[in-house]
């Protein structure tokens, strides 16, 4: 596509929507900067137009919208949700008066394998990592105040995942909001649960048609929700390289529009609600070269593979959030230029929205102090850098360039080496992507042990004395209060109701049909999600991982 094309059939059409945010846009001398930087005459480049093109048209390697950032800021979504339901809407309340503009939930270690915060298994971990939801009553108080049309809202839930989304669903029905106007991202993403988190329930292939059924649904009743996200991120967080972290998505991306088809749903409605989650680590250009690889193969992969010629699906549309695995408990101080440099990278690699960590995650759930210092990092960026006032201001770098070549060549080999193994899905399921990951690992530590690799404040630059960090405790009577708020659920609720809807829902998950519907029948009349996944439990079993 020449330029004059795609200023006609691509920008135009886009600013007709949207306009820029400034009728100019210059530096801080006043030097005039242009929309995007390119070659004068780019059809004598090499390889410009198959390999790199225009913003907002394929292969997308320059951003996945035209005007980029000129047009419309990406996302200030901060990530956060502890011990109770009024703690976390606090929190919320919080973010949203600091500037946040999307909300990103965390549960806890119960709701994420799907039990209640009274069974024995949930003793000790109840609010720790995240918000305690047991049932919808829990959801409606997280969200107690905040209008559900007006905000996005993003969802780390995997195995859990239909049950949240109905959970959220029948908060919104119960405020008469129409489901259409619910904004937001589910994770969804089962299969990188098996190779980095571990955080599954059921083996493969129910997951697998949860997740099916879950994205149906959500095509169908909440349209502009995205229903699933790819994620990459805990991929990286496990130990991978950013080779892996590509493949491995993008791999696993293949595999859920494999099932979505088998399930009859057409790549054309669920590919523009595909959504992916990728991690910002600390090797400044092999990450922004690595944004711009994924998004390439990404769309030549839905090209090539799927043969979808729809724009609209074969643009990468992902989140970012700093890495987590890069955060250091002595020094902390430090982890705020970390952040700021990971943060960087994500927007000048074309992200759609950006979690920022706080400088004290490695050691405890942050303080509002440090949460608003992590959310200001991203909004200095946005006001005072200029970086986002030119579309993919690093293209045509040599270094940005070769390194987006070689990292999107080795990313394609690695998937034809999976497609060798029977696919993602086997792949997964007999350990072998688990074992490439975790050799990734051993020698990336083996590396900052023999003092290969630096990190400051762990192998140089150390300092003696060790800094004490705050953090945000949890209280012990969270646990005790948050039972006994599940147990006031059991002895209100209408206890006949709630067997007829369990009954129903085993007898679906028995059978072929969506098990959204039954699911959200149970979550109306106050199941809690220990009771909905203990009659999945008892259909489907529990998966157990590889050996070794």
């Amino acid at each position: 596509m020449n330029h004059q094309d795609w200023e006609d059939t691509v920008l135009k059409p886009a600013l007709e929507r949207a306009p820029e945010r400034r009728e100019t846009f210059t530096t801080g001398t006043g030097l005039p900067l242009p929309r995007v930087a390119g070659p004068a005459r780019p059809d004598t480049e090499p390889g410009y137009q198959e390999k790199l093109g225009l913003p907002g048209a394929y292969p997308f390697t320059r951003g996945i919208y035209p005007t980029m950032y000129r047009g419309r800021l990406w996302t200030f979504r901060q990530y956060a949700g502890y011990a109770t339901a009024e703690e976390t809407n606090r929190r919320y309340h919080y973010l949203l008066d600091q500037g946040t503009a999307g909300l990103s939930m965390a549960f806890d270690l119960p709701t994420q394998l799907g039990y209640d915060s009274d069974d024995p298994m949930s003793a000790g971990e109840v609010g720790k990592v995240g918000v305690a939801i047991d049932s919808v009553a829990d959801m409606e108080r997280v969200f107690a105040g905040i209008p559900l049309d007006k905000v996005s809202t993003s969802m780390t839930i995997n195995a859990t995942a239909p049950i949240l989304m109905a959970m959220y669903a029948v908060v919104a029905e119960r405020r008469g909001i129409p489901l259409g106007q619910l904004r937001g991202t589910l994770q969804n993403d089962i299969l990188k649960e098996y190779v980095a988190r571990g955080t599954y329930i059921f083996p493969p292939a129910p997951s697998l048609r949860l997740v099916a059924d879950t994205m149906a649904w959500c095509l169908r009743e909440t349209p502009d929700f995205n229903p699933i996200s790819v994620s990459g991120y805990h991929i990286r967080e496990a130990g991978s390289t950013a080779v892996q972290e590509i493949a491995f998505t993008l791999a696993d991306a293949v595999a859920y529009i494999e099932a979505a088809r088998h399930a009859g749903l057409r790549l054309e409605d669920l590919g523009p609600r595909l959504s992916f989650f990728f991690n910002a680590s600390s090797d400044f250009f092999e990450e922004i070269a690595k944004f711009r690889a994924a998004r390439r193969l990404y769309a030549r992969l839905i090209k090539e593979r799927f043969g979808c010629d729809v724009p609209a699906c074969q643009m990468l549309r992902f989140h970012t959030q700093t890495a987590g695995h890069t955060l250091t408990a002595v020094q902390a101080e430090v982890n705020i230029v970390r952040v700021t440099l990971q943060a960087l990278a994500a927007v000048l690699g074309g992200t759609q929205s950006l979690h920022t960590n706080a400088q004290d995650e490695a050691q405890a759930l942050p303080t509002e102090q440090s949460v608003r210092l992590a959310l200001r990092i991203q909004q200095l960026i946005a006001a005072e850098t200029g970086v986002p006032d030119t579309v993919d201001p690093l293209g045509g770098s040599y270094h940005v360039e070769q390194l987006t070549d070689r990292l999107e060549k080795e990313a394609m080999e690695l998937m034809a080496e999976i497609d060798r193994r029977g696919g993602m899905v086997k792949a997964v399921t007999n350990g072998w992507v688990q074992q490439q990951i975790e050799a990734a690992a051993y020698r990336h530590q083996c590396q900052i042990e023999s003092g290969e690799r630096q990190i400051v404040g762990i192998n140089c630059h150390v300092e003696e004395k060790r800094a004490e960090v705050a953090g945000t405790p949890v209280d012990p009577s969270v646990e005790r209060a948050q039972v006994e708020r599940v147990r006031a659920v059991r002895r209100s609720r209408d206890q006949a109701a709630v067997d007829a809807a369990l009954e129903a829902l085993g007898a679906a998950a028995l059978g072929s049909a969506n098990l959204m519907p039954p699911i959200l029948a149970a979550v109306r009349v106050e199941a809690t999600i220990g009771e909905i996944c203990g009659v999945l439990r008892g259909r489907w079993g529990l998966h157990e991982g590889p050996a070794g």
